[in-house]
């Protein structure tokens, strides 16, 4: 493995890792969005070929998948290929995928994400939220990390891609078999997992100097 994976692989084992603290509010594993919620809206996200993302644009889409993600994560870089499949095998039945991005690194923002967008020729939406607030809407706390929205527009699958963070040995593709029981009209069996990647890089409010 070369040097540079390795060092990356052990910054994100620092920024990694999921938490099973019992959650305030919401599901197993996220303290805001219960599956069965209404999704969250989001508005006018820049994205990487020029245009604005927007829930309310995809009404004619069966399905959404929202994925948070971005460029400097190596558990977000290899879901990279698994998500450009997973768009392609679906694109002819109503799932419209969008993946977003909130980090304020150098590396993650707009002009890296246009360049990556155009190297990987990215077949699914990839938008920019500089403000953060759609990751705290969904409660999102991972790169990466999948949210299922269903016809309805509420939350029908919330969590990881499939049961292998580096995607090697997948047996269980927990997304994708979401999908596949609401286009065939079925229940979801499995409809929370436990999301693993790195912690997003959520920018704290900075506190004001008191006047003396």
């Amino acid at each position: 493995m070369p040097i540079r994976r390795v060092f990356g692989l052990s910054i994100a084992a620092a920024l990694c890792v999921s938490s099973f603290a019992p959650p305030v509010a919401g599901g197993e594993f996220n303290q805001v969005l219960d599956v069965g919620d209404s999704a969250p809206e989001w508005k006018d996200l820049p994205t990487t070929d020029g245009k604005l993302s927007s829930l309310e644009k995809l009404a004619e889409s069966k399905l959404v998948v929202l994925a948070f993600t971005c460029n400097s994560c190596p558990y977000a870089v290899d879901a990279e290929d698994r998500l450009i499949k997973l768009t392609q095998d679906y694109a002819d039945q109503s799932v419209a995928v969008v993946a977003v991005n909130v980090n304020q690194v150098e590396e993650d923002l707009m002009p890296a994400m246009k360049r990556k967008a155009a190297e990987k020729s990215f077949p699914f939406t990839y938008a920019f939220d500089e403000t953060q607030q759609i990751a705290r809407d969904y409660g999102a706390k991972y790169t990466p990390q999948f949210f299922l929205i269903d016809q309805d527009r509420k939350i029908a699958y919330m969590g990881s891609l499939d049961d292998s963070p580096d995607g090697r040995e997948v047996k269980d593709t927990y997304l994708e078999d979401a999908i596949k029981a609401l286009l065939d009209d079925k229940e979801v069996a499995v409809k929370e997992t436990v999301p693993v990647g790195c912690r997003i890089r959520m920018e704290r409010p900075r506190r004001s100097r008191r006047s003396r």
